[in-house]
């Protein structure tokens, strides 16, 4: 019985850690495609390519039917704008050697 509460504690804790890192992450600066394109000096595209599947950016879907083509809107929170930056100098190191 005892066992079933500590699981069930730490489950909550999770879930408090969890939901405690989202709601920092709502609250952080988020950037667009546009932004930090000019800030890395890429193209507007080659950000929206880089960050449109990486986990924790905020998409917003919207057709204005089935017939015309999809709009997508990105916000890109500032600690995921620095992993992928992170990750991308890391493999250009790795690259030069």
């Amino acid at each position: 019985m005892s066992a079933n509460l500590n699981q069930l504690a730490s489950q909550d804790l999770a879930k408090g850690a969890t939901t405690a890192a989202a709601a920092a992450s709502a609250f952080e600066r988020h950037f667009s495609p546009d932004e930090l394109a000019e800030m890395w000096s890429l193209s507007s595209d080659t950000v929206r390519r880089l960050f449109e599947r990486e986990p924790g950016v905020f998409v917003i879907e919207h057709t204005k039917n089935q017939a015309r083509r999809r709009y997508r809107t990105l916000r890109i929170p500032e600690s995921v704008a620095l992993r992928v930056h992170r990750r991308m100098t890391n493999s250009l190191a790795m690259l030069n050697r």
